[in-house]
Formats: structure tokens, C-alpha cells, sequence
């Protein structure tokens, strides 16, 4: 039996995020689609019993969950300084950095492979939108990528582009991206749910981290701008680092209270219930890789808005309206026009439903996981 082992350790951090429902729909995908003789394992840093439970039920059909000795900042450190593995030996995929990057005799040993995943080069062209330590972390790992990584996967690509003006990569970049999970379903108590997170009947939507680089105060600066359209804005997403404070940048912008509200994370039934019932869905990230909300909410239909950022343009491929981010002092009241273009003109609206829907059927776990397979079977 041949293992690959896939270091799932995004789905079990603190603030998983987009990586980790990544890490989660692909190797669930890769599960079911591998090849004859083949499975699949998972490693992580040290868990509890409670957390390789949670792992089995999210993934099943996964062959050996590994955990290391090491808490995930150690794992990191120790990976960052070249030291260590995972048990045993042969296939070794990571849907991020953290991986066991250091000299393998491939000669000898041609099945002995590690593939990472980058899914963005923001510690470079936005690094005040990190933490320092994230940033100096991001930077060493993806040299160490670019020594000893047999093949490196990106979303987009924008990201392959703009990798590869910073690092010589020849042919080992492989552009994977993302699609939208199979969980995101509207279900069938959608009226009990959309009452229970308080929903109005009409309302922009956002989601992604409270972090700098989502370009959320430009967006709730956008509300306060004269061509402003007057509707509420729901904000999903869990805190993360950078202090953005929501109610804070609204107070500042001007705005009433209830104008703009935050509702943390949500469970895939409740943001498929948000998402689709939206008037628009904005995405005013500065930086992104892929922006895999934008596709999300393409699936449901509902419209969207969203800055020109390369990897974005990229994915959503003229099936919403996009808006020049640069300029910082004008790009509120840029996102504000673009939204009430939306908002006034229902043929717009419709017509972005349609192309929405269409782009949304050109992503599927099932093909990045055919394409994850093939680049193994490639090395």
C-alpha cells in the first residue's frame, strides 16, 4: 500500500481560516479519489484525543493520523531549523509551509517526496498587514521551500507570477486552487436560521479574518461615503491579528450602531443561509491568493464586488464587478459606487446571479484532488 501523508495540522489551529478549510476539503477529496493501492494519512502537531476524534469524523476513510511529540509553535520552529520529520518515509504533501523541509536523496530514494502548498506572497508585497513573527516565519520556510521542496502548489495563477519573481522555481510550481464545499448547502430550516442570526431582509455581507489585509475598514468606511447605499453590513469571520475593530472604525466613519455588525464565525448551515440571502457579497481584500468567499458566493448566486487584487481578478473572471484598491483614501468611496451600481439596478443584479453561477461550476474539489494525485505520481 502506498501512503501519502498529508500534514493536516491547519485544520486543528486556533484560527484555522481559510487554510484550514482548504486542508479539510482537499484531503477529504484526495480520500476518495485515490488511486488503487493508494491512501491516505494525516499528521499533526500534538493533539488531544478530543481533536483526532474530530479529525476521523471530518475525514473519513483516513488511513493513521501521526502525532507529533511537538505543540504546533515547536513543530514550527523545529521544521523552520531544518530538524526532524514525520514518521516513516515516501509521499508527503502539506497544504502550507509547515513541512519537514530539508535535504532527501532523491536518487536513491526517488519515492521520498515532500510538496508544499503557498498559498499567497503577502509576507513580501504587504508585510505591515502581519505579524512580524508571521512574516520572518512565512519568509524561511518558503526559502527552505525553494532548496529543498520537490514540487511547490499555489491557488492561482497571479501567486505562481508573483512567486516566481522572487524565487527561481523552474518547473516545480503547480497551480492547484480551491472550490467550494460540499458542506455549503442552504438547508432546509433556512427561515429558523436566518431568524436566529437576526438576518434583515436586505444587507451587504463580508467574510474573511478581522485582519488588516482584508481591507475591511476600507469597507465600513465605504458606508459612510455620499453614494453609500443605506444597508446594513454583516461582517463573518473570527478575530484575528492586527486589531480590527469593527465597531470602532464605524464609530469613527460616522456610522449608527446597527449599521454594520460582526457575527464571528459560523457553521457551513448558517454562512450558506448568509450567503445566499445577501443583496451583495463584498470582498475588498488588499491581498489574497485565491479568495475562495468570492466563489462561494458566486455558488449561491448572489452578486459580487471585489477589489482588483491579481489572484482575485484571476478567480472570479469577470463574474463580478471589480475595484481599483490602490489609491487608499479613495478606495471607500470607490467600493461605495460599485456596491449601489449593484443595489440600484436589478438587471445588473440578475445578470451577475447568472455569471456567478456559471464561474462558481468552473472550481471542483474532486479535480484539485485528481491534480494533487497526478503531481505525486509525476515526482
Amino acid at each position: 500500500m502506498t501512503t501519502l501523508s498529508v500534514i493536516v495540522d491547519p485544520m486543528v489551529a486556533p484560527l484555522s481560516g481559510g487554510i484550514g478549510r482548504y486542508t479539510e476539503e482537499l484531503t477529504r477529496e484526495l480520500i476518495r479519489v485515490a488511486p488503487a493501492g493508494c491512501e491516505v494519512a494525516g499528521f499533526v502537531s500534538a493533539t488531544t484525543s478530543d481533536e483526532d476524534a474530530r479529525l476521523r469524523m471530518l475525514l473519513p476513510g483516513v488511513g493513521d493520523i501521526h502525532r507529533s511529540r511537538l505543540p504546533r509553535s515547536a513543530l514550527g520552529l523545529t521544521w523552520r531549523m531544518g530538524f526532524g520529520g514525520i514518521r516513516g518515509k515516501g509521499m508527503v504533501h502539506s497544504t502550507s509551509l509547515l513541512a519537514p523541509l530539508s535535504r532527501h536523496d532523491r536518487l536513491n530514494y526517488e519515492a521520498d517526496q515532500v510538496v508544499v502548498t503557498i498559498h499567497d506572497v503577502v509576507p513580501w508585497t504587504h508585510p505591515e498587514t502581519l505579524s512580524r513573527q508571521h512574516v520572518g516565519w512565512q519568509k524561511a520556510m518558503t526559502r527552505r521551500a525553494h532548496r529543498f521542496a520537490d514540487a511547490v502548489v499555489v491557488p492561482s495563477h497571479a501567486v505562481a507570477s508573483q512567486l516566481g519573481e522572487l524565487f527561481d522555481f523552474g518547473d516545480r510550481i503547480r497551480v492547484i486552487g480551491g472550490a467550494v464545499s460540499s458542506k455549503l448547502q442552504v438547508p432546509v430550516d433556512a427561515d429558523a436560521r436566518a431568524a436566529r442570526l437576526d438576518l434583515p431582509e436586505r444587507y451587504l455581507l463580508s467574510v474573511g479574518t478581522l485582519e488588516p489585509r482584508k481591507g475591511l475598514t476600507a469597507l465600513i468606511r465605504s458606508l459612510a461615503e455620499p453614494d453609500a447605499v443605506d444597508l446594513p453590513l454583516l461582517i463573518v469571520g473570527p478575530e484575528g491579528w492586527g486589531g480590527v475593530d469593527v465597531a470602532a472604525i464605524a464609530a469613527e466613519a460616522g456610522l449608527a450602531e446597527d449599521r454594520v455588525r460582526t457575527l464571528g464565525f459560523l457553521a457551513d448551515a448558517d454562512l450558506a443561509v448568509a450567503l445566499d440571502r445577501a443583496s451583495v457579497f463584498v470582498f475588498p481584500s488588499i491581498a489574497a491568493g485565491f479568495g475562495l468567499p468570492v466563489v462561494e458566493a458566486f455558488h449561491f448566486g448572489t452578486p459580487v464586488v471585489h477589489s482588483d487584487e491579481p489572484a482575485v481578478l484571476e478567480v472570479a473572471a469577470d463574474a463580478g464587478i471589480a475595484v481599483e484598491r490602490e489609491d487608499a483614501d479613495g478606495y471607500p468611496a470607490r467600493l461605495a459606487v460599485a456596491i449601489a451600481s449593484v443595489v440600484s439596478d436589478p438587471a445588473l443584479a440578475e445578470r451577475l446571479h447568472y455569471t456567478g453561477l456559471d464561474r462558481a461550476g468552473a472550481f471542483s474539489w474532486r479535480d484539485s484532488a485528481q491534480k494533487v494525485w497526478q503531481l505525486h505520481a509525476d515526482l
